[in-house]
């Protein structure tokens, strides 16, 4: 019950400076990152978490899951169709230059051998908006660049998966390798899919006959409770989660906008509350024994791993776009490491490779710095797009800023979610 009394501690404390984050560099994850390191074996005491604790895996499980619900449910199709090649190239080029990046780095600057460092590259490639949600949320920021960030948040993930799960059987003991090939990874991608896509079909199946149909009050909990089928149909039988998770999401609100746009607010409300539970479980991880583990280079890598392999990647896949250069920097900074990676550092862990604590100790240190870095920069970075929409100053390429209407209150422009601009936000 110690662990519940400080979480909504570290909830009521978030909620009441929520207003304070929204106009500041102060995070609301990171308050939930810090209280899990204070009440921890490292500092107070008050709780007592090891890695390999099932309340570590559980409730990272359970956020990477919600998140990807929520998130899958903001893809927009008839979008995805006029505006894929961006993404594509963030995903097809940006992405593997990063995992390449990282992996020659752990390698050289950690001496790791070959299939570890690429394990690791593997786990800290994919990328989460949830610790950057000032850029992809505001409608002052430029849509093309909010959905950029989006799509290649949402499926990177996925994608990151097949080559965790190969490079953590590559790298098992001789005699001790789990039965994980190739068949068996694209066998759980393949049925988290179609549980993914078929279940929320059956539902709207079901919805269109005359005697079902939920009243109104009750519909926000029909994808809710598609989501709980679906998560544990996905645990019963070893069918990916996340590729499920995303992909019920997208074919839900394609579907039926109406479900979504009842959906959303809870939604989105059982996201967070997953997602602060995650960080709370998380940084009580992050103890002084933790840091002091790791060596110089490793830290070498943690922050090169933020600072250079991240943006040069997705500045060499965005060079010959149409993105000016403040939006390609953006971008290139905003590659936060989130859930996902917190949920293949675990596997690691878990796995019992040659190495495994130190990998896991090189991945949660890099997040740790990734969301200190992204969550405490996105409101000053967004706000720089804002001052240019409110006073007109040219773009990078000469084109001047679109002007909100002058008899619109500042404090009251359409950001696009259907709430106001000033309103108190969460990270």
């Amino acid at each position: 019950m110690v662990l519940v009394i400080v979480f909504g501690a570290a909830l009521l404390v978030a909620v009441l400076l929520s207003g304070l984050a929204a106009r500041s560099v102060l995070s609301t994850s990171l308050l939930f990152l810090v209280g899990g390191a204070l009440v921890s074996d490292g500092f107070l005491g008050l709780i007592h978490i090891t890695p390999d604790s099932d309340i570590v895996r559980v409730t990272a499980d359970l956020a990477l899951f919600a998140v990807l619900l929520t998130d899958g449910m903001h893809v927009s199709f008839p979008a995805l169709r006029r505006s894929w090649r961006n993404p594509a190239r963030a995903l097809g080029l940006g992405m593997p230059l990063a995992f390449l990046g990282v992996a020659l780095l752990t390698h050289f600057l950690v001496g790791l051998d070959w299939t570890t460092s690429f394990l690791i590259g593997a786990v800290l490639a994919p990328t989460d908006p949830v610790f950057a949600s000032a850029i992809v949320s505001r409608k002052e920021v430029p849509a093309r660049l909010r959905q950029l960030l989006n799509i290649e948040s949402g499926v990177n993930d996925g994608l990151a998966l097949p080559f965790v799960l190969v490079f953590i059987a590559a790298a098992a003991p001789a005699g001790h390798a789990e039965d994980v090939g190739f068949a068996s990874i694209a066998g759980e991608l393949l049925l988290g899919l179609l549980f993914g896509v078929t279940l929320p079909l059956l539902v709207h199946w079901l919805v269109r006959f005359r005697l079902l149909g939920a009243e109104p009050s009750l519909q926000p909990l029909l994808p809710l409770a598609v989501g709980v089928i679906l998560y544990a149909a996905c645990h019963l039988t070893h069918a990916n989660p996340y590729l499920a998770a995303f992909s019920a999401g997208a074919v839900s609100a394609a579907l039926a906008p109406q479900a979504k746009d009842a959906f959303e607010p809870l939604g989105g409300a059982l996201a967070e509350l997953a997602k602060f539970a995650a960080l709370l479980v998380f940084g009580a991880l992050l103890t002084p024994h933790l840091f002091g583990e790791l060596s110089i280079g490793g830290y070498a890598v943690a922050v090169l791993c933020i600072v250079l392999i991240r943006p040069a990647s997705l500045l060499l896949s965005l060079v010959g776009t149409d993105f000016n250069r403040k939006e390609k920097l953006t971008a290139a900074w905003f590659g936060p490491k989130g859930f996902a990676s917190v949920v293949y550092g675990l596997l690691v862990l878990q796995a019992g490779i040659p190495r495994g604590e130190e990998a896991f100790t090189l991945i949660a240190v890099t997040i740790a710095f990734s969301i200190v870095a992204h969550s405490s920069t996105d409101v000053p970075i967004a706000r720089i797009f804002d001052v240019e929409e409110l006073i007109g100053l040219p773009d990078d390429d000469g084109r001047p800023q679109h002007r909100p209407d002058p008899g619109m209150p500042q404090g009251h422009r359409d950001t696009g979610t259907g709430s106001h601009d000033d309103r108190p936000r969460t990270q």
